[in-house]
């Protein structure tokens, strides 16, 4: 839909769509969608039906919200995110997050496929996400501010620590093995160097990825509680595999997209 982009009026129209007055929202990562298929779902909203927001175009995100209930819990599955990569302005990067805030969203859980930067960790393995770096050098936050967000957000922990206690326990038990680290934030297009994920590793990041680090500064500049898993969906640069390629991203979101919408929705009903 054209027009300049107004989070109190996006949300708006995604009322007028019956998107009812969901408390928890769920950020899907590329080939991570086998959620969608597990919400009792009555509505569903095309990100770029909202005024001013523009479709998405990476394959794996399907750009659109999708509210249901995961028993009593009214829930609100955004399908798909915009990336810094594609040209996009800030305006946009953090426009999902400032609409969650406007529909009274208090809880969003991002999920994201990222590359191990860690030695040992493999293909399919879930990471709860303690801490991020923002490696994309980029401010998210730099232009206007909506009135019900923070100028100066508080990043000293970005991630929540009940939701991390929740989501530990949501793991043990199901008997799902959850790692704990930092996510690397990137710009991307490109995946990484071996002397680039060196650096990363050396400066703290136990998985990287092209996404998620803005959208969590913009969430708790809006007053958001943050969860964050990544799956792991291959090792990085230099670190056992010879190639990396988004189709193999898919795929193994696609192979392990069960078991983390299994342990998303047993933290949904615990929240």
């Amino acid at each position: 839909m054209t027009g300049v982009f107004d989070a109190n009026r996006a949300a708006d129209f995604m009322r007028s769509r019956q998107v009812g007055s969901p408390s928890a929202a769920v950020v899907l990562g590329s080939g991570l969608a086998e959620l969608e298929q597990m919400l009792e779902a009555s509505a569903v909203v095309r990100m770029d039906e909202l005024p001013g927001l523009p479709s998405t175009t990476v394959q794996g995100h399907g750009g659109r919200f999708v509210f249901g209930r995961v028993g009593s819990r009214e829930v609100l599955l955004q399908g798909g995110r915009y990336h810094a990569y594609e040209g996009h302005p800030n305006r946009i990067l953090t426009a999902p997050m400032r609409v969650l805030a406007a529909l009274g969203v208090e809880v969003v859980i991002m999920t994201n496929a990222a590359g191990g930067l860690r030695s040992d960790l493999r293909r399919g393995d879930l990471v709860l996400l303690e801490d991020q770096v923002n490696f994309s050098f980029r401010a998210p936050l730099a232009g206007p501010v909506e009135g019900f967000e923070d100028r100066f957000p508080d990043m000293s922990a970005p991630y929540d620590l009940e939701l991390q206690g929740i989501a530990t326990g949501a793991a043990m038990s199901l008997g799902i093995p959850l790692s704990r680290g930092t996510y690397a934030g990137v710009l991307g297009p490109a995946y990484e160097t071996r002397a680039e994920v060196g650096m990363l590793r050396e400066l703290g990041g136990d998985v990287v990825g092209m996404s998620t680090a803005p959208e969590v500064i913009a969430a708790r500049a809006a007053g958001l509680r943050v969860l964050g898993l990544s799956l792991v969906t291959n090792r990085a640069t230099g670190l056992g595999e010879a190639r990396i390629a988004h189709s193999d991203v898919l795929e193994q979101g696609a192979q392990a997209g069960a078991r983390l919408s299994r342990l998303v929705l047993e933290i949904l009903r615990t929240i």
